[in-house]
């Protein structure tokens, strides 16, 4: 297996208080996650909002680095890389944002947006032209409205700008995070159709987080489901659309519409109080205080992410 990406026990906290006498508030948006994306696939990371996912996109791409843990990419840790390296390298990792409104400087003109990343790379202004022509031309959008300012455009165009721009840095590795979540149905349709003509086409890899199941499945080679910070199970599309066991996993698949609703679940981060230092971890299953099949296990001890099939985990005392 061709271990493109691979992320290995990622935490990172957020601090809160420390004014004064008060104890810093730390909460553990992602909490020891690791798992492995192959080349030229595509890796679903499904949750809801405020699970941790956005916090984990950043991290793997250094945009906000980890607190604790390792990001290897094609072979190199990212967190050796000097200030100099990590810029060189990071043109073969981009990221693709949920809302292209804020993405898009709405006072500079799309060629000035789409031109920033080729001229820190140092093309001339006749090669950083042509790139951008050709690039509006593959996401469909006329060359000629190049001059134009981001409000001239519907979200869908702002979005395929977007991507565009992601693509000026000729990467081969692209995260997406909710991509289409704020886009009418019949345009996130163009939009994921993009996206797949552009995967075969330019031979990228792509992590898609998305809350949504059913677009995750779509999409994805592997899938892994996120809660409260920690991944609960991942497995291929097949097997965990085919044999889901986690309760929340289970949970999700209820939202599904011709399925049984239930009560969404608590997605609020790990409130602890520590100095300077993360010495009040939870001690119990995140779910717990949501799970129908909790046991007194569930609210002494953490379950670890276990293979119980071949490349199917679950974080499950009842697995």
């Amino acid at each position: 297996m061709d271990r493109f990406v691979d992320i290995k026990n990622l935490v990172k906290l957020f601090y809160d208080g420390g004014f004064l006498h008060r104890k810093r508030v730390a909460t553990r948006a992602v909490d020891g996650v690791s798992f492995t994306i192959t080349r030229d696939t595509i890796f679903g990371l499904v949750g809801e909002s405020g699970c941790g996912k956005t916090s984990l996109a950043r991290s793997v791409l250094y945009l906000d680095p980890p607190t604790a843990g390792e990001v290897w990419f094609d072979g190199t840790l990212l967190g050796r890389l000097s200030g100099k390296g990590m810029r060189s390298f990071r043109k073969r990792m981009q990221i693709v944002f949920q809302d292209p409104n804020s993405a898009l400087d709405p006072k500079m003109r799309i060629q000035d947006n789409l031109a920033e990343g080729l001229i820190n790379r140092r093309f001339s202004a006749d090669e950083r032209t042509a790139r951008i022509e050709n690039l509006l031309d593959l996401v469909g959008i006329p060359s000629g409205h190049r001059s134009r300012f981001p409000h001239e455009f519907s979200g869908g165009q702002k979005q395929r700008i977007v991507i565009a721009r992601a693509l000026t840095m000729e990467p081969d590795f692209l995260i997406l995070d909710e991509p289409v979540s704020n886009l009418d149905v019949s345009i996130q349709a163009q939009i994921i159709n993009l996206l797949m003509d552009l995967k075969k086409k330019r031979s990228l890899t792509y992590l898609f987080i998305s809350h949504d199941l059913n677009l995750v499945a779509y999409l994805s080679d592997h899938i892994a489901v996120m809660y409260q910070g920690k991944l609960m199970e991942m497995a291929s599309t097949d097997e965990i659309m085919n044999h889901p066991c986690h309760p929340y996993t289970l949970k999700l698949f209820s939202s599904i519409p011709g399925r049984r609703i239930t009560e969404p679940a608590d997605d609020a981060g790990i409130g602890v109080s520590t100095d300077d230092k993360d010495r009040g971890q939870s001690t119990c299953c995140p779910y717990e205080g949501q799970c129908e099949c909790a046991i007194e296990k569930c609210k002494n001890g953490i379950p670890e992410l276990m293979e119980i099939r071949d490349m199917h985990h679950v974080a499950c005392f009842n697995t």
